[in-house]
Parts: structure tokens; sequence; C-alpha cells
């Protein structure tokens, strides 16, 4: 049975990467945002004015989730691995630096401003300009790591499920500066 299962999966993979790395990414990436709210909103019981679940925010992180960063992974990491193969050090460290200093800010910001636009902000880039640059450092000591572990041990069609499976663990602390106030 598990083997069937695997070997559909393969399949569903081979045949829809893009598609089958969106519904995964997008999974992971929605759910964390739904643990962030079942944590403060369940466990913690903070002060907010309601404690049911807000599926506006779950939905806004759908939209980033299956509809904008998987495709850009996706298509990152097939650049990224046919220019530089293997696992050499010098290959996983162009990787990294490739990953951390010229993806990530453009991603970031587009989470912020995308994120405003669509909580009807009036000013979409206020949040960006506040918090990007923390957001930034700590992206810096959590991917740096992951990535790395990426590069070297995960296979390039795994790519985007490890990079998602991670993002459950990285949405969950983007949640957490997202809601502070600076």
């Amino acid at each position: 049975m598990a083997t069937r299962i695997s070997a559909a999966v393969k399949t569903i993979f081979k045949r829809y990467p893009m598609a089958a790395n969106a519904v995964v990414y997008g999974t992971l990436v929605t759910g964390a945002e739904f643990s962030q709210q079942t944590i403060t909103k369940k466990i913690l019981l903070t002060n907010e004015e309601s404690s049911a679940y807000d599926f506006g925010t779950i939905e806004r992180y759908a939209v980033l989730g299956l509809g904008i960063y998987p495709h850009v992974y996706y298509v990152w990491y097939r650049w990224l691995d046919s220019r530089y193969v293997g696992t050499a050090t010098k290959t996983i460290v162009k990787k990294l630096l490739l990953d951390q200093f010229v993806l990530t800010p453009p991603l970031l910001c587009a989470f912020f401003v995308i994120m405003s636009a669509m909580e009807r902000k009036d000013d979409i880039f206020e949040e960006c300009r506040k918090k990007m640059i923390p957001t930034f450092q700590t992206s810096c000591m959590f991917w740096l790591p992951a990535q790395t572990l990426n590069f070297i041990f995960i296979p390039p069609v795994a790519r985007v499920v490890y990079v998602g499976t991670c993002a459950f663990i990285w949405i969950n602390i983007l949640v957490w500066i997202k809601r502070q106030k600076y």
C-alpha cells in the first residue's frame, strides 16, 4: 500500500511538478498561519477581541503560498541547479549567496507589499519600510543553515517541498514579525 502511494506521488510530481509543489508548499504556508492563530488565539489566549480564526488572513497566506511563492521557487531552483551543479563547497556557497542576497530581498518585499495590498492598507509600502531590515536579518539566521542542508542533501526535485517544510517554521516566524508593532 505504501509503495503504491509513493509511486503515485512520484508520478504526480513528475507529470505536474509545478502544481504538485504549489499544493504542498501552499498547504504548509497556509497551515503555518493556521497554527500561528491556533497558538495565539486558542493556546496562549491573548487579549484579542475574538478567539475565532481570522479566515481572511488565512486566505491571504493561501494566495501567497499557492499562487506566488512556489512558482517562483520552482523556476528559481531549476535555474540555480542547472547553473551551479553539484555539492562542492564553492558551489554551495554560490547558491547560498544568490539565494539569500538575490532572491530573498524581493520575496520579503513582495510579502509585505502584497499582504498590505490584500489587507487594503492605505500605504502598502509602510510595513515593508519598517520591517524589511529586521526580517531580512532574521531570515539570514534561519535560511542560511536551512539552505545549506537543502543544497547539500536534498535532491533538486524535492527542493520546493523541502523549502515548504522549512517555510512552515519560517512563516510562523514571519507571521510573528508581521504582527509586531515597529
